[in-house]
């Protein structure tokens, strides 16, 4: 009887999983540490049907430790409580495995970081989100961040065929070709159809059956590395370039290839200030009210208000002059010796202190021990504005 084929074939080890080469690979450091038994927290991100769940429950083998599969949608902290009460006097503490971690609230988050500080459990969490804006930093802090990427059509035929060994079936090329392409690097979503297909026809696997119970193929708007980062770029710098028509095509594909509101939201609110700046400040109030806007409302209106923000984006003038000014101080700060604070800026000097506002806004007093010039201003849209008040406000005084 063809059921549960995802659970049937869950690798068990390392190196039956397919695919996150980076992870499994013998050499890379994750797998080093796998080896040497010292894996400690750690959030998985990335796409839907990748392996997180499977490579967490293969460390909890590995190191012979009770795994616990939480759901952060119905998690309740008094269970995390009770599960580390039951093993509070043993050796092997117990790996708490948290599906969609991104789900948990501040306060639920918060819960864990002493238990994750004295290590009375291994905690790894798994998310289709990215933890650097949906986790608190006390968690990530505490945690290793492992990236997984959608498996490749080689990876899926690997699994395909390790299957076809244990269930005998036929399948035509063009099938297979559906199956796997159809599937955009989720071997979940493909063992799912392919164990549907079977229930159809337990010995053949038809092309037509396949579209029938899978009419289109999986979006790869997040399901494909590539795709994602390439059709990502595409905007941004058609953006920058100010070409309405080729960012709204862009735009149209990331959501028709099912990105989230949010994401693309907030890659408007960086460029926003990476490429317009101070050349059109409003710039930047527009995008984040675009973010916020999204993550209220989500699709499909919310593709309206990424539509008027991006066209918006593209009109403005372009200057960069705060991204490189932001650039060369970090440059300075990293490789050059550590500048003193100046006495009259400091809590010691207060009495020296020159205050601004007595002086009608301006006056002149050092603010570095060396002369230095990170920014230079582009003299572009509003930038040229903000020119001409520094030098009305310092012409004033002299």
């Amino acid at each position: 009887m063809i059921e549960n084929l995802a659970l049937k074939f869950r690798p068990q080890n390392i190196e039956d999983l397919c695919g996150q080469k980076h992870l499994c690979s013998e050499g890379v450091p994750f797998r080093k540490l796998l080896e040497k038994k010292s894996i400690s927290h750690s959030i998985f991100f990335g796409p839907a049907g990748v392996g997180k769940t499977t490579l967490a429950k293969i460390v909890a083998n590995k190191m012979s430790l009770p795994f616990f599969e939480l759901d952060a949608t119905n998690l309740k902290v008094e269970e995390i409580r009770k599960i580390l009460a039951q093993h509070k006097n043993t050796l092997a503490k117990p790996l708490l495995f948290i599906d969609e971690v991104h789900r948990l609230s501040k306060t639920q988050q918060e819960t864990l970081l002493l238990p994750m500080e004295n290590r009375e459990a291994i905690i790894i969490g798994a998310s289709t989100e990215n933890p650097y804006f949906t986790l608190t930093s006390g968690i990530r802090s505490r945690s290793m961040l492992f990236e997984f990427f959608p498996l490749d059509d080689l990876d899926l035929e690997v699994v395909l065929k390790r299957i076809k060994t244990e269930i005998k079936f036929e399948i035509t090329k063009e099938a297979q070709e559906y199956l796997i392409t159809s599937s955009c690097g989720d071997v979940r979503s493909m063992l799912n159809l392919l164990e549907y297909t079977l229930k159809v026809d337990n010995k053949s696997v038809e092309l037509e059956t396949l579209k029938l119970l899978r009419p289109n193929a999986l979006k790869d708007g997040v399901s494909s590395q590539k795709s994602h980062f390439d059709l990502t770029s595409a905007m941004i710098k058609s953006i920058r370039g100010s070409d309405i028509n080729a960012a709204l095509y862009y735009l149209a594909r990331l959501i028709d290839g099912g990105e989230s509101a949010d994401f693309i939201a907030r890659r408007l609110l960086i460029l926003a200030s990476e490429d317009i700046g101070n050349a059109n400040p409003n710039a930047l109030n527009l995008a984040n009210s675009c973010l916020q806007s999204v993550s209220s409302i989500g699709f499909p209106e919310a593709r309206i208000i990424l539509s008027q923000t991006l066209i918006y984006l593209c009109c403005c003038p372009k200057s960069n002059s705060s991204y490189l000014a932001i650039n060369k101080a970090e440059n300075y700060v990293r490789n050059e010796k550590k500048l003193t604070i100046p006495t009259h800026l400091t809590k010691l000097g207060a009495k020296q202190y020159k205050y601004p506002h007595d002086f009608n806004g301006w006056v002149e007093q050092k603010y570095l021990e060396n002369k230095l010039n990170f920014y230079d201003s582009r003299h572009i849209g509003y930038e040229k504005t903000l020119d001409e008040w520094l030098k009305k406000i310092k012409r004033k005084k002299r």
